[in-house]
């Protein structure tokens, strides 16, 4: 017997949650918040994580064709690398502070998977044939996330050298498919529903970078985190244009690209605050925090009662004989479970 279909986006849930923990993490580092709080959202995460891949584990070892049709999926095939970059964060921010070496561990062994992964997913990109249309903000996951994310943590266990590379890495991929994900998004249809969500990752990449940077070379706003954060404030100054868009779509498993995404915009502006010291930054800090605390929270909740609907699971694909008019769609929104 088959187990219901785990699509590879609910793995989005426990990188959201990661994300809030860092959040926290920064305020706490800053003194302004209590360690318990990151450390238990680090543990939730971890917890869902583990429920994820127990659940997906579950699904591809009772259909053994699953595993490569879903990494060979041009829709949702780049959130696969959601499984392996979420416990780099997890690593580096939950097991380092209180294990170095343990933690150490961890984070090159999934700094590894991620970047096999993440090659793996490229090479397919350039073997197989893509539509452009089925092109997306979610190819940044899987070297752009991967690279960035992987390179802060790698800085902040002692790796200096593997930072250096694995920024390189995530940067140069971020000029790249920027491009053609923005060109997608500019010149091609509005992306179907179930993929609207995904448009929040546009706010990532200049947010992921910056807090590589930063671990790199310190919280300071130096020339480089300014030239970053231009582009980055463009970035989140245009999602206000699509919030028709947004208010307009269901709630959806995909819901939760919003969460790491604008997660890491608040931990940037966090980090800036605490630089330039504004008038009442302390504020702003609590503010900032409070606020991605409240969005990530309420999609939590949400999704708690999509579950207990049980409404949050794709519905089996009806057959062909069943509606034999039926052939093709244009997007199969069980891919990204909306």
């Amino acid at each position: 017997m088959i187990a219901p279909r785990i699509p590879l986006n609910f793995f989005g849930m426990p990188f959201g949650l990661a994300g809030l923990a860092g959040s926290w993490v920064t305020m706490a580092d800053y003194g302004h918040a209590p360690e318990t709080v990151g450390d238990v959202l680090l543990g939730l995460s971890a917890l869902v994580w583990l429920i994820v891949l127990g659940a997906y584990l579950r699904y591809v070892l009772s259909d053994r064709t699953a595993l490569v049709r879903d990494l060979l999926d041009p829709i949702g095939a780049p959130f696969a690398s959601l499984a392996v970059i979420t416990p780099i964060l997890l690593a580096n921010e939950g097991v380092y502070p209180h294990a170095a070496q343990t933690g150490r561990v961890l984070v090159d062994i999934f700094i590894v998977l991620t970047v096999i992964l993440g090659a793996w997913l490229t090479g397919q990109w350039i073997y197989g044939s893509l539509d452009l249309d089925k092109f997306h903000p979610g190819y940044f996951l899987p070297t752009v996330a991967g690279g960035l994310i992987a390179s802060a943590a790698a800085a902040e266990v002692g790796q200096q050298r593997l930072a250096g590379v694995l920024f390189g890495l995530g940067v140069i991929c971020w000029l790249l498919l920027g491009s053609i994900i923005l060109g997608r998004l500019l010149f091609r249809p509005l992306l179907p529903t179930p993929l609207l969500p995904t448009l929040a990752i546009e706010v990532a990449p200049a947010a992921v970078a910056s807090l590589a940077y930063f671990a790199q070379h310190g919280d300071h706003i130096d020339a480089v985190a300014a030239f970053v954060g231009g582009y980055g404030l463009l970035m989140v100054l245009a999602q206000l244009r699509l919030l028709p868009a947004y208010v307009r779509s269901p709630f959806m498993a995909s819901t939760w690209a919003f969460t790491f995404a604008w997660a890491a915009v608040a931990s940037v502006t966090l980090h800036w605050l605490q630089d330039l010291k504004p008038a009442g930054y302390h504020g702003y800090q609590y503010l900032v925090l409070t606020a991605i605390s409240a969005f990530i929270g309420a999609i939590a909740l949400r999704t708690l009662v999509a579950v207990r609907q049980r409404q949050l699971l794709p519905q089996p694909a009806p057959t062909a004989a069943a509606h034999p008019g039926v052939t093709s769609v244009t997007v199969d929104a069980d891919h990204v479970q909306a």
